[in-house]
């Protein structure tokens, strides 16, 4: 039995040794070209970081390790941590350590729920979490030793301290943040009986049996995503700059919040809704294949189809799906999500403009919290953030550990760029 802090330690030196070998033989070897779109359009394919957590492949989806996500599928998160931290799935001794540990660290402070009780009532709960998140930064492990003249080379062990601190108390912040913001009553102790992602939907006031088992697989499924996503890489950007986990954290979440990304499953359960309202209720094959034409035709985009490296139907969108399928495969909400399933894709490949026509996770994401009750979609970007806390700890425990510098890639004026493709071309 090990904890995974020592089995981090056993293989970092040997990992340390791979990298600076590679660098020694083939520091100076071409791993991408820039193109003026790429530049222009968010750096999109750029090959330029390093992340061994996990990558996405086109058609296979997220693999976390080497292994596919839906081979994960029916792990706990608490074995999802500990293979994106280690690189291999934890033994059962091991497993019930990591468990014993987090339970061990999870309880809150009062100045935080103080904090987040004098919060206006129309805070935002993501501004709630980040806010409580950003409060406990005091409680830094990595900053007090950094102060104290900590080694380069143990960087990693004050980052994994930060990271299992905080990632242990993320369910019961993210549960406090849902019934102060709501007025759900008072705040629900955890259950030392239960793990870290039931614990999660036991706070939340919601006790279900199915509920857990969904909550585990929401943990699951949204825990990481490669290194370049927007959440992931603000927070490997701050940290690089040797700000601790806490702060490291806030900044990936800051980005989560956006429209653009943690936001998308929100929008795309008001497009399913909203579909509902159009046909008073779940919709025909028939109807949904006009209402989808009608969206295309006013040159809006349907939430939840598509994405920017998948060519094939997210494996997470499956596994939600999949659970669906299984407890409540009458809901009306989960049969328009259904129907979509079986006619966007078609309608979008006879469009003919979109790179990717399937779904991706938050096509069908929200449709299974909302049978659930909950039903307020601001909040469900909270859900996400629990989750990908663990991918962003990982990624941020391994970049120390392999001792990286801070990150700043150069940029260049859009002047710049005119003058040095215009002289190409009159090459």
């Amino acid at each position: 039995m090990s904890t995974i802090k020592e089995a981090l330690a056993r293989r970092i030196p040997e990992r340390r040794q791979e990298i600076a070998d590679l660098v020694a033989r083939h520091g100076d070897a071409v791993i991408s070209e820039v193109t003026v779109k790429q530049a222009f359009g968010g750096m999109r394919g750029v090959k330029g970081l390093v992340c061994d957590t996990s990558l996405v492949d086109p058609i296979k989806g997220l693999i976390i390790r080497g292994i596919p996500i839906a081979e994960l599928a029916d792990k706990t998160a608490e074995e999802i941590f500990y293979l994106l931290v280690v690189g291999e799935l934890p033994d059962q001794a091991a497993l019930k350590t990591l468990k014993q540990n987090l339970f061990a660290r999870s309880e809150v402070p009062d100045y935080v729920w103080k904090v987040l009780r004098d919060m206006p009532s129309s805070a935002h709960p993501m501004d709630m979490l980040i806010t409580a998140i950003t409060i406990l930064e005091d409680e830094s492990v990595f900053r007090r030793r950094y102060d104290e003249g900590m080694k380069k080379e143990d960087y990693w062990e004050a980052a994994l301290e930060d990271s299992l601190n905080l990632l242990a108390k993320l369910p019961a912040l993210a549960a406090g943040v849902y019934r102060i913001r709501y007025k759900k009553g008072d705040l629900i102790l955890p259950d030392p009986g239960l793990d870290w992602s039931e614990n999660y939907a036991h706070m939340l006031g919601i006790d279900a049996p199915d509920f857990y088992e969904l909550m585990r697989l929401y943990m699951v499924l949204h825990s990481d995503h490669e290194g370049g996503n927007v959440s992931a890489f603000a927070a490997h950007v701050v940290a690089s700059a040797l700000s601790d986990p806490y702060y490291s954290l806030a900044a990936g979440l800051s980005g989560l919040a956006g429209p653009l990304h943690g936001l998308a499953n929100q929008e795309c359960l008001k497009f399913v809704l909203g579909v509902m309202d159009r046909f008073g209720g779940a919709p025909t094959p028939e109807q949904m294949e006009t209402y989808t034409w009608e969206i295309l035709n006013s040159g809006r985009v349907v939430p939840g189809y598509g994405h920017a490296v998948l060519r094939a139907t997210d494996p997470r969108f499956t596994a939600f799906h999949a659970f669906g399928k299984e407890h409540f495969p009458n809901d009306s909400v989960f049969k328009t999500v259904d129907v979509g399933f079986e006619v966007i894709p078609k309608v979008l490949q006879e469009h003919g403009k979109a790179a990717n026509p399937w779904p991706n996770v938050d096509a069908g994401s929200g449709a299974l919290l909302y049978h659930y009750g909950l039903e307020e979609m601001r909040y469900y970007t909270v859900l996400f953030s629990v989750s990908r806390a663990m991918g962003i700890f990982a990624q941020l425990v391994t970049s120390r550990a392999m001792m990286e510098p801070i990150t700043r890639p150069k940029s260049v004026s859009t002047g710049w760029i005119g003058s040095k493709v215009e002289a190409a071309v009159g090459a």
